[in-house]
């Protein structure tokens, strides 16, 4: 069931501090208010442009650093986990992962903005994925890479 899903902003144009600041804040309220049993964020990895990874490893530390604080646990999945757990492909463009999501959680139309679809994505990847680190076999997939391996296997008769 899905509870509750945003997306906090900073301006651009502010000193970075000023904008890691924000994110915290609005991280600290979602907590609050929802008060969750794990928090999923992005592990960045290698990205060819440093700018944005370095931005997206400062807001993930940020994240990671406030559920500390709350004493919520925390997990991280890369983006190419994220997108073959939705998707059941590694390298699924924005607007596969939107379909999915919205399709995933029954929702009229994909969520607005991307950011927020993304973070769908995350949460259902995570939860999908708690406990497959030791499962073997079938109980390991998620359940769009199940239907990926199904729709294959179908296609090879």
């Amino acid at each position: 069931m899905l509870v509750h899903v945003g997306v906090v902003r900073s301006s651009p144009d502010a000193p970075i501090a000023s904008r890691l600041a924000t994110i915290a804040a609005g991280i600290r309220t979602v907590l609050l208010e929802h008060r969750p049993d794990v928090v999923a964020v992005e592990r960045v990895f290698a990205q060819h442009n440093r700018q944005t990874v370095m931005g997206t490893a400062q807001a993930s530390g940020v994240a990671l650093l406030v559920a500390a604080e709350h004493d919520v646990p925390t997990a991280t999945h890369t983006p190419s986990e994220v997108k073959a757990a939705i998707t059941g492909y590694g390298a699924a463009d924005k607007r596969q992962v939107q379909t999915m999501v919205a399709r995933v959680l029954r929702l009229d139309r994909a969520p607005e903005p991307a950011d927020a679809a993304d973070a769908l994505a995350l949460a259902l990847c995570h939860a999908w994925r708690r406990g497959s680190v030791t499962a073997s076999g079938d109980d390991a997939l998620t359940p769009a890479q199940r239907a990926w391996r199904d729709a294959e296997r179908l296609a090879r008769r």
